[in-house]
C-alpha cells in the first residue's frame, strides 16, 4: 500500500478518491498548491505525489523538495503546454487528463520510457534526427564566453527546447562556479571517460550531468575541469564521441570554448601525446554554428581581430556570428553601436555583429545568486540583447508558437495645436 500525496484541483480530486481507496492506497495529504504541500512534508512524507501539470502547481521548488526524499511525482497534463513545462523540469513521469486512477496506477507499476529527446522525435531515413551544436569561443582577456554560453543555453530552454550545456575550457572552466555548482567531478571530462570505453549513453548522461532548474528554462549542465592538470583527458576522438553522443540527447547542445586555438603538434615532438587545446578545435570543428565573441572596447576587439583570422582558418565554412559585449560609450566615445560596427568592418570585413550594451548591475546579480540573467534580472538590456541574437540567429523556431495576437504599436495622441 502506498501512501499519496494529491496537489490536485478539487474535481480531479473528488474523482479519483474512490478508486485510489479501492486499492488500498492511503492519502496522507491532500492540497491545492505546491506551497501548501511543501508546508507539509515536515509531518509526514508520502511515497508518491500526484500533482496537477499547472505552473502554480507544479514547480521547481517541489521536484527538488521530492528529490531529496526519495518521493516520486507523477504530473497529470491538461494541455502540451503543461506537457512541455513538465518535460522543462526534467520530469517525464506524466499522464494525460481526463484519465482514469487506472492509466496512473499502472504509470506506478511500470514506469515510463524516457525518450532521448523531450518532444516529438522525427525519423528522417530511419535515423533520428540530430541536435544542434553550438560552440562559443573568444580570444584571451575574459571576454564573455561563459556568460554568453549560459544564457544562450537559457534562453534556447525557454524557447522551449531541451538544452545541455557543457563546459570544454581546459584552461579556467568556469560554468559551475557561475551557476553555484558543484564542480568535484567534472561532467564533460567523466562524458569522455565514459565514451572512451563505449560506455556513454542516456543513463550515464543523466547520471553525470547536473540539472539548472528554473520555472522557465532549466537545462542539463556538463561541469569542466576544476584543475588545469587533468586537460589530458579531453582527447580529440573522446570529445569527437562525445560531442555526437550529446546531439543525440538533446534539441540543442552549448560548448563553452577556450581561447587557445594554436595546434599543439608542432610544439612537441611526441605526435601521439594528448594536446590542451584539442577539446576547443574538436567542438569549434564538429560545431553546427559557432559564436565568436569578444569586448567592445580597444583593447578587447584589438584581441579579437587579431585571432579573427586563425579562427575562420580553423571552422572552414561553418556558420559564425559575431557578437560584441559590453558595448558603452565611455569605452569607445560618442556613438558605440557605430564606431564598434565600423571598426569590425574597417578590420576584419566583419558585417552585422551582435552588439550587447552593457549592465555590469545585472551581471553582478546572476553572478552573486548563481543564476541565469533570465532569472537574475530578466528585464536587463543584457538579456534582452541575448535574447534577440538567440531568436533571430540560434534558433530554427520556438517549439511551441505563440497564439496570441501580435501587438499593435501604441502611440500617443497628438495634441492638438492651440488656437490663435
Amino acid at each position: 500500500m502506498a501512501r499519496l500525496a494529491l496537489v490536485l484541483d478539487r474535481a480531479t480530486e473528488q474523482r479519483m478518491l474512490s478508486d485510489i481507496i479501492d486499492c488500498n492506497h492511503s492519502v496522507v495529504t491532500r492540497v491545492d498548491t505546491a506551497r501548501e504541500f511543501l508546508e507539509t512534508l515536515s509531518h509526514g512524507q508520502p511515497h508518491v505525489v500526484v500533482v496537477s501539470g499547472r505552473r502554480e502547481s507544479l514547480t521547481g521548488q517541489l521536484i527538488a523538495a521530492c528529490d531529496e526524499r526519495g518521493i516520486r511525482v507523477v504530473a497529470l497534463t491538461a494541455t502540451e503546454q503543461e506537457r512541455r513545462h513538465a518535460g522543462t523540469l526534467g520530469l517525464y513521469e506524466t499522464v494525460a487528463i481526463p484519465c482514469d486512477w487506472s492509466n496512473i496506477e499502472d504509470l506506478l507499476v511500470s514506469g515510463v520510457v524516457v525518450p532521448l529527446r523531450v518532444g516529438e522525435r522525427q525519423l528522417t531515413g530511419g535515423a533520428l534526427n540530430t541536435g544542434s551544436v553550438i560552440a562559443v569561443w573568444g580570444p584571451s582577456g575574459a571576454p564573455g564566453r561563459t556568460t554568453l554560453a549560459i544564457n544562450i543555453a537559457a534562453e534556447i530552454a525557454a524557447a522551449g527546447h531541451t538544452v545541455v550545456l557543457a563546459d570544454l575550457d581546459t584552461y579556467s572552466a568556469s560554468i559551475a562556479p557561475s551557476l553555484g555548482m558543484l564542480d568535484e567531478a567534472p561532467g564533460f571530462a567523466a562524458a569522455c571517460r565514459l565514451a572512451g570505453s563505449d560506455s556513454l549513453n542516456q543513463s550515464e548522461l543523466e547520471r553525470i550531468a547536473q540539472r539548472y532548474n528554473s520555472p522557465k528554462g532549466a537545462f542539463w549542465v556538463l561541469t569542466g575541469l576544476g584543475l588545469s592538470s587533468r586537460w589530458p583527458e579531453l582527447s580529440t576522438e573522446r570529445v569527437t564521441r562525445t560531442i555526437d553522443a550529446l546531439r543525440h540527447w538533446t534539441d540543442y547542445v552549448v560548448l563553452d570554448t577556450g581561447f587557445n586555438l594554436e595546434s599543439d603538434e608542432e610544439l612537441s615532438s611526441d605526435l601521439r601525446a594528448p594536446r590542451r587545446n584539442a577539446a576547443t578545435i574538436t567542438a569549434l570543428r564538429v560545431a553546427d554554428h559557432v559564436v565568436a565573441c569578444g569586448l567592445a572596447d580597444p583593447v578587447g576587439m584589438a584581441r579579437f581581430l587579431r585571432t579573427w583570422s586563425d579562427l575562420t582558418e580553423t571552422i572552414g565554412s561553418t556558420t559564425v556570428s559575431v557578437v560584441m559585449n559590453q558595448v558603452r560609450s565611455s569605452a569607445v566615445g560618442l556613438n558605440p553601436r557605430g564606431q564598434v560596427a565600423a571598426m569590425l568592418l574597417r578590420y576584419g570585413s566583419i558585417q552585422d555583429p551582435v552588439l550587447v550594451p552593457h549592465d555590469q548591475g545585472a551581471l553582478d546579480v546572476a553572478i552573486l545568486t548563481g543564476r541565469t540573467l533570465r532569472d537574475a534580472s530578466p528585464k536587463s538590456p543584457v538579456r534582452l540583447g541575448i535574447r534577440r541574437f538567440v531568436l533571430e540567429e540560434l534558433i530554427v523556431a520556438p517549439a511551441q508558437a505563440s497564439k496570441r495576437m501580435p501587438r499593435r504599436a501604441w502611440w500617443p495622441a497628438r495634441k492638438a495645436a492651440p488656437a490663435q
